[in-house]
């Protein structure tokens, strides 16, 4: 639990580091990058999708993966036929178990 004195006390400092802060961009001509005033440009939607889909891009010609539409197309590398043998091993694998619960 915070006290009331604890909590004057954070109160200050955060005063003392936004004054600072101030000083030192009227030194600097505004150049400096304050943490608690983060101005910046918002970014639209579509233009996070286009970096998205560019980073994806360049990650997969690093990996020798094609591009990044070739990675979308990747459903887990199993044909349904492997998908249909796995199921089965599962369920022999749970008829098991069950089977052997039941005889404790």
């Amino acid at each position: 639990m915070i006290t009331l004195k604890k909590l004057e006390e954070a109160v200050g400092i955060r005063r003392q580091m936004e004054a600072l802060e101030k000083r030192l961009s009227s030194l600097l001509g505004g150049a400096a990058s304050g943490s608690t005033t983060r101005q910046g440009r918002r970014m639209s939607a579509s233009a996070r999708a286009k970096l998205a889909a560019a980073a994806k891009a360049r990650w997969a010609k690093k990996r020798g993966e094609g591009t990044a539409t070739s990675i979308k197309s990747k459903k887990g590398g199993l044909t349904p036929a492997g998908r249909k043998r796995l199921s089965q091993l599962m369920s022999a694998r749970w008829a098991a178990k069950r089977k052997a619960a039941s005889k404790k």
